[in-house]
């Protein structure tokens, strides 16, 4: 296998880590995204970043963010990237720049333009041209913002990272694909090293070994698993023997789990997400985990230790921990190699199966020995008993000289956090008893406690230990042991929630674009909306018409029927059956559909959640006739002889457990139909007139036929039981003649920005389904912005503030929702006004608000 050629150019990178001028170093980075934050909040938030002791942020750069519509390219206000990195550099950051072109981040599309779906012949991720040119044109804009900033000449950017995780999708040529983004970054003279992560282990499949591009690892391991470690240690081997380190650019929040990666060789570690944001506008992706099908929410945050608004959570301080820990040692860690431990480890709590270890450089081990328990506990390392603290991971030294630290001797163990080092001092974090030898000589140091640090001596070596509050703020320590320690910070109080029922509601509402007749309802892509929604209105006769079957359709549906509102819609493009029994005759249609997102992952078994799909009604039709059709099916496979065995639809009997057994059918229809094969439980395969195979779901049992006869198969895992499957043939005339009219999220937020408030009113606002009402809320002035709730039901509000969509919130039965609180939208400070659509649905009870409620964010 060849070795990728890493180029440098201020950052060296090899077996033994990272290197920049500064020398060797471990980085600790956190994802931040200008796009997701205010633009006057960015230098804060980097501030804040650099305070928690981590030296790098990783930040994504979407194509769709920048690139509004085709060929328009902004690079202004909350999107000028540049700005942000040069920030970045002030703040003493480093940066891992990540332009994709995809790059997932629960993000509209996973950042591809929504109107790339447009050309059939378009292929996203792969190795196609039409494709490659319009990343070049992204490239063109971007790159060379990077180039310009890049480490140490002219900026923070040690690293770009080309795609994202690109070993979770089907890239039919990986090699050329990625040696194409490469050798677009080397075009537009980037120099620093370039890698592309693996999302889940297929090295080879992210990077498609091409040379000149490192792979890196993103790991999502269960923090209690006892096998992080093992996982880790062979990736730190296998990019070792490429001379390369483990650049870890996603993980988990946790750093108990860091503690694990870096004592198992990490040389970068890059927990996702640890400095929250939110997701203005219309941004948030259709999600890719769940049922399937789950939206993403506004806020975006996964628990790491700074929330949405900027609130410093516990988790913060063990940032700073880890970060003086590493500071520490310095060059030693920096330089250290993966390795098992060279002493016994037993101990009487859930622990690693397999312990790592890192000798460190000038010598000595470091041990890392995880408490993955709730109860206090003692490890016995080398013979000696030591505390050790639940939920912890104590990084512990043992036989490390310390000559380098003014002491002639060794430090045998020490059970606790290396938190600082000077001539003759050294000083240790715990919140348990602290057990040093050196020499053989051993010590223990009782817990401290915050605020009095305990001190002991051996043969004038002298040892401080510090609660781990204390460490976090220490400023310094005497050579007599006297450790200097800082004011812990004071937390700005919070307001208490502010109940408002006063709003002026808006007599006018925004046009609407007229967007011409078409015979089937057009994607909203192909009007122009690429994010924003879109409404479409015919006529059907419903003469002798119980149903209608509705294909397609994403995100949001408001589907109205001779007047009736239905319950909204948001199947992802599953088939949806709609009762239309208690209307006949011509009836006027209408469907309002919104977009929330893209889907940022390729999941295949929803038609909305493949990559690259387009949005709007899909298609609507008159159910003509229904027939069963689950018998007669002809028998292939297992033992099965001829003539083949005519059964109903998974009724084969065999000893086969689990091995595949194919049914087939001839099926007949005058007009398009629709075969729903019933009581998929599991994936099946179905072949229409012996073509290629495809997978049918449980979440979406439908193959659309054309008119006339079709010879069928599906192929199904035995069960002994029988398959519990059936067949039902819909007959089908498609719903034509359609009128289409849009309202773009440009277009929304001017009227949101520029229209004047109307009367005042009073909540509660009772709407009637389908019924809007546009809002202008007064609220107060607020230091670090305001939260606001909304007390309601069966309501979808969508806010606006300083000339920006600041989210969306749905009230009342809905889809899943994935990532931050789903049920708040967040004012900055300094972003003044609020404006609310409200959107009555459908069901049973009252569509309405209520009451607003106002939260001063914690701080």
């Amino acid at each position: 296998m060849s070795r990728p050629t890493v180029l440098t150019h201020g950052v060296e990178l090899d077996a033994r880590g990272i290197r920049t001028e500064g020398g060797p170093r471990i980085v600790l980075c956190a994802s931040l995204f200008y796009f997701r934050l205010p633009r006057e909040q960015w230098r804060a938030r980097l501030e804040q970043v650099r305070a928690s002791g981590y030296t790098c942020v990783d930040v994504y750069l979407p194509w769709n963010f920048h690139e509004t519509a085709p060929g328009r390219w902004s690079f202004e206000g909350r999107r000028d990237v540049a700005a942000f990195l040069d920030l970045a550099r002030e703040a003493g950051l480093y940066v891992i720049a990540r332009p994709g072109p995809y790059i997932c981040s629960e993000w509209d599309g996973g950042a591809l333009p929504a109107w790339l779906g447009l050309d059939p012949e378009l292929r996203v991720r792969q190795h196609e041209p039409r494709f490659l040119a319009q990343v070049a044109a992204w490239f063109d804009q971007v790159l060379p913002l990077l180039a310009e900033r890049q480490y140490p000449a002219n900026g923070p950017v040690i690293m770009v990272q080309l795609e994202n995780e690109l070993d979770f999708f089907d890239c039919e040529d990986r090699t050329g694909y990625v040696t194409a983004l490469r050798d677009q970054a080397l075009r537009h003279g980037i120099t620093v090293p370039l890698i592309a992560c693996s999302g889940q282990g297929d090295i080879e499949g992210a990077t498609g070994d091409v040379p000149g591009v490192v792979p890196a690892c993103n790991f999502y391991p269960d923090d209690d698993s006892p096998d992080i470690e093992p996982e880790v240690r062979r990736y730190a081997g296998l990019l070792a023997e490429r001379d390369l380190p483990l650049l870890i650019t996603e993980t988990n929040r946790r750093h108990r789990t860091l503690r694990r990666l870096l004592a198992s060789g990490a040389s970068l570690i890059a927990p996702y997400l640890q400095s929250s944001g939110w997701n203005f506008g219309y941004t948030p992706s259709t999600g890719n985990w769940g049922e399937p099908g789950n939206f993403m929410s506004h806020g975006y945050d996964f628990g790491g230790y700074v929330s949405s608004t900027g609130a410093e959570r516990p988790e913060y301080a063990e940032g700073q921990l880890l970060a003086r820990v590493i500071d520490a040692l310095g060059p030693r860690l920096a330089l250290a190699t993966s390795a098992l431990p060279r002493v016994g480890i037993t101990a009487d709590f859930p622990t690693s199966s397999s312990p790592s270890a890192l000798d460190l450089d000038e010598g000595g081990q470091l041990v890392a020995v995880p408490h993955l328990g709730k109860e206090a506990g003692t490890a016995v390392v080398n013979g000696v008993p030591v505390a050790v603290a639940p939920d912890s991971c104590p990084l512990m030294l043992v036989d490390v000289p310390l000559r380098p630290w003014g002491y002639d001797g060794t430090l045998t163990l020490a059970s606790a956090d290396l938190v600082a080092a000077a001539e003759g001092v050294l000083t240790f974090s715990s919140e348990v008893p602290v057990t040093v030898v050196v020499d053989g000589t051993g010590v223990e140091i009782p817990a401290p406690v915050a605020g009095a640090p305990e001190r002991a001596t051996i043969e004038g070596l002298i040892l401080v230990a510090l609660a781990p509050r204390d460490a976090v703020r220490l400023r310094g320590v005497d050579r007599d042991g006297t450790a200097h320690v800082g004011d812990p910070a004071t937390a700005r109080a919070t307001g208490t929630s502010v109940d408002v029922r006063e709003a002026r509601r808006r007599s006018q509402t925004p046009a609407e674009k007229a967007a011409g007749g078409h015979e089937l309802p057009p994607t909203l892509e192909s009007l122009g909306v690429y994010r924003g929604r879109g409404t479409y209105r015919a006529t059907a006769d419903l003469t002798g018409v119980d149903e209608l079957l509705l294909v397609g359709a994403a995100d949001i549906v408001d589907l109205s029927i001779g007047g009736a509102v239905r319950p909204t819609i948001a199947g992802f493009g599953a088939a949806e059956r709609i009762d239309v029994r208690a209307t006949t005759g011509p009836a006027a249609i209408e469907a309002v559909v919104e977009i929330w997102g893209h889907a940022n992952f390729d999941d295949a078994r929803l038609p909305a959640l493949r990559l690259g799909a387009l949005r709007g009604l899909g298609t609507l039709w008159t159910v003509r006739e229904t027939a069963d059709v689950s018998a007669l099916w002809s028998v292939h496979g297992h033992w099965t002889g001829r003539p083949a065995p005519v059964r109903v639809l998974g009724g084969w009997s065999s000893t086969r457990v689990g091995v595949p057994v194919t049914y087939t059918r001839g099926i007949r229809s005058d007009t398009a139909s629709a075969l729903h094969l019933k009581g998929v439980a599991e994936p099946v395969r179905v072949s229409v007139d012996d073509g290629e195979p495809f997978t049918v779901h449980t979440e979406d049992p439908w193959v659309l036929l054309p008119a006339g006869t079709h010879r069928i198969s599906v192929t199904v895992p035995h069960h002994p039981s029988g398959a519990g499957l059936g067949a039902e043939l819909l007959g089908l005339d498609p719903v034509t003649g359609w009128t289409c009219s849009t309202q773009d999220d440009e277009s929304l937020t001017a009227f949101a920005t520029e229209a004047a408030p109307g009367p005042e009113i009073r909540l509660p606002l009772v709407l009637e389904p389908g019924e809007e009402a546009w809002l202008d809320i007064d609220l107060p002035p607020s230091h670090d912005g305001l939260l606001v709730r909304l007390d309601g039901s069966r309501i979808r509000v969508t806010g606006w503030a300083d000339g920006e969509c600041v989210g969306r919130v749905w009230v009342g039965d809905r889809p899943a929702f994935s990532g931050g609180d789903s049920n708040v939208l967040w004012i900055p400070s300094g972003w003044p006004g609020l404006t609310l659509l409200v959107r009555g649905a459908a069901g049973p009870g009252d569509a309405e608000l209520r009451t607003l409620w106002l939260e001063s964010p914690d701080s």
